[in-house]
């Protein structure tokens, strides 16, 4: 974020270039790490706003310090202030969007590159822009947690680890059920033809 005293001043020199009511819009600020000597390209897009030009500003919050860069419209006419290098710094239109680029990057030209659009009713909107910080290595990512299984998920065995981690009990129990499901109706059925008469038998046997 811009710090309060570099954002009044931003919003003292806006009203400054156009002398007109404002209307800020404040985004994410976004932060590029270029190499040095290097070319980068900062955009200004002006899809909420049918822009007529743009004004580019650099804010180092180091030194509390605001520099104006210069001046682009539509027709890609660019107006520099005095100690801007021209050579480095160029500004251009495309589409809907204004460009800024800055060639052979080097480590003074860290900052907070702004843009302030302006219409041709001279409305403006005041976009952050990008953190430039070159020669500068982007900080690494943190690692990808894995998510944990669930408490009470299925256990899946292998043939080769089952007797190892308890999953055999799980499969032999089952077995041990079915088994014993089996051996208690043969002894039912047993038992009943042991309480029949004798008759009764020989009769089914010869049906049989």
């Amino acid at each position: 974020m811009i710090p309060l005293p570099l954002a009044w001043t931003l919003l003292t020199v806006s009203l400054w270039t156009s002398g007109s009511s404002q209307i800020l819009q404040q985004e994410t600020v976004n932060v590029l790490y270029p190499k040095i000597h290097s070319t980068e390209v900062i955009e200004c897009d002006c899809l909420n706003i049918s822009c007529d030009s743009v004004y580019w500003f650099r804010s180092i919050s180091s030194q509390i310090i605001l520099q104006y860069l210069g001046k682009c419209n539509n027709a890609d006419r660019a107006t520099y202030p005095n100690g801007v290098e021209e050579a480095r710094f160029r500004f251009s239109k495309k589409s809907t969007s204004f460009m800024l680029r800055i060639i052979n990057v080097t480590e003074e030209d860290t900052g907070i590159y702004s843009c302030v659009l302006k219409d041709r009713k001279n409305t403006e909107m005041w976009k952050p822009g990008i953190h430039l910080r070159p020669g500068v290595v982007p900080p690494t990512p943190p690692p990808k947690t894995k998510n944990k299984p669930p408490a009470n998920s299925v256990c899946r065995c292998s043939k080769k680890s089952s007797s190892q981690d308890g999953c055999g009990y799980l499969i032999l129990w089952p077995l041990v059920g079915l088994i014993a499901a089996l051996a208690l109706a043969l002894i039912c059925i047993l038992y009943y033809f042991s309480r029949l008469p004798k008759k009764c038998r020989h009769h089914f046997v010869k049906k049989r």
